[in-house]
């Protein structure tokens, strides 16, 4: 008899295939196999230099200690005033700053859902999101948004999906995996459904400054009067400042969710590391010429992605319009044999392209929609092109 067996909940999730898959490519590196990584969305560039000088500072004042629960007061201060000034009212107290927009997220379902609720969830949607929804005992409703919609719901969707259960929507706009991105009047639409309804919303805005061309990201919580009160609001500096392991996101919601999500933090983890909060503060209110230096390399970067994507046989892409993902259709090599292997998946397609190619992609299924392969494009033109020259002779 196991002493310690693990609880019911344990079969309720699996680990991240994103990282999964980054892992089964480090193993492969590890046997000192060239490969080209496709698989984690994480920036390639350096955490900028005046951030990285912050921490520095940090450590030597002697910021080393425990913080409030939810975040410092000047950062939390910063990010309510970056709120404000961008049409969003937002006071000091909403801000809950966390151990990156995973925890926050994971923090705003704790306090609004559990047993009985249903959370709806667009496919294809980032792969933690329904596991997640799934450990407060609440119930993921997953409604397909397929390509010929541009992988966005839409308010009939919506609509079709409420029952007296449904709790909460998630969205995520500049999308991971598809990069697509809700115009203003297609986020509107999908307001006033929402403002018919009881239901509130988890806003999942962490690629909100990486859009292409003449696309803007916009804030939900501000497109309707009486959006703010039934909003959560994530983001963080993860994704825009190459900041992926410093480990800081942040939640924006009403007053009464924010205070429990700070009470909810205390218990689970103290606080964000203090060190890492005067990091991200210096990101959010120091100069963002770095920003615009690495969003340009992804505008460039993108360009390259979709000219080699073209050139594959039988696999399409639509062009993402934010984020650093490439959403590939693959469908058409389904029944295939590839690389020795029969393809009758997105799965086998991606572990097939690992092994033969030595091609580290993340397969559709993981992101709820099956006939897919998400490529990131956060890595450097050289890995891009070996990438591609790789893909064509395994697909050929």
């Amino acid at each position: 008899m196991a002493f310690l067996s693990l609880a019911e909940r344990s079969r309720l999730i699996a680990p991240s295939a994103t990282l999964a898959m980054g892992a089964a490519a480090k193993k492969l590196k590890s046997q000192g196999i060239a490969v080209m990584d496709f698989a984690l969305g994480e920036p390639d560039f350096d955490t900028p230099a005046n951030i990285q000088e912050a921490a520095l500072k940090a450590m030597r004042s002697g910021q080393t200690h425990y913080t409030p629960p939810a975040g410092i007061p000047e950062l939390r201060e910063a990010l309510a005033d970056h709120y404000t000034k961008r049409g969003l009212p937002t006071k000091a107290a909403q801000v809950v700053v966390s151990n990156g927009a995973k925890q926050s997220i994971h923090n705003a379902l704790m306090a609004v859902t559990g047993p009985g609720d249903e959370v709806i969830i667009p496919a294809p949607y980032w792969v933690s999101y329904a596991d997640l929804v799934r450990l407060t005992g609440a119930t993921p409703v997953i409604v397909d948004c397929p390509e010929s919609q541009g992988f966005k719901m839409t308010p009939d969707q919506f609509r079709a999906a409420v029952t007296p259960r449904s709790k909460l929507l998630m969205i995520n706009s500049p999308s991971n995996p598809t990069g697509a991105v809700y115009s203003k009047a297609e986020m509107e639409a999908l307001a006033d459904a929402v403002l018919e309804t009881n239901v509130g919303v988890l806003s999942d805005e962490i690629y909100e400054a990486l859009t292409y061309g003449d696309v803007t990201a916009h804030i939900f919580a501000t497109l309707r009067p009486g959006l703010a009160e039934r909003t959560i609001t994530i983001s963080g500096v993860s994704k825009s400042y190459a900041m992926t392991g410093w480990r800081i996101g942040w939640a924006i919601a009403p007053e009464s969710v924010s205070k429990f999500m700070g009470d909810i933090q205390s218990q689970e983890t103290s606080n964000p590391c203090s060190i890492s909060q005067w990091a991200a503060l210096e990101a959010v209110v120091g100069p963002q010429d770095d920003v615009a230096t690495m969003k340009k390399a992804f505008v460039a970067r993108r360009a390259r992605v979709l000219e080699r994507i073209a050139k594959l046989p039988d696999v399409t892409c639509v062009p993402p319009d934010g984020a650093f993902y490439a959403y590939m259709n693959v469908s058409k090599h389904f029944g295939r044999t590839l690389g020795g292997k029969p393809i009758k998946d997105s799965t086998d397609f991606c572990m097939t392209a690992l092994e033969a190619a030595h091609v580290a992609l993340v397969m559709g299924s993981a992101f709820g929609s099956e006939g897919y392969a998400r490529m990131s494009f956060a890595t450097d033109m050289a890995t891009i092109d070996r990438g591609f020259d790789a893909l064509e002779k395994f697909l050929a």
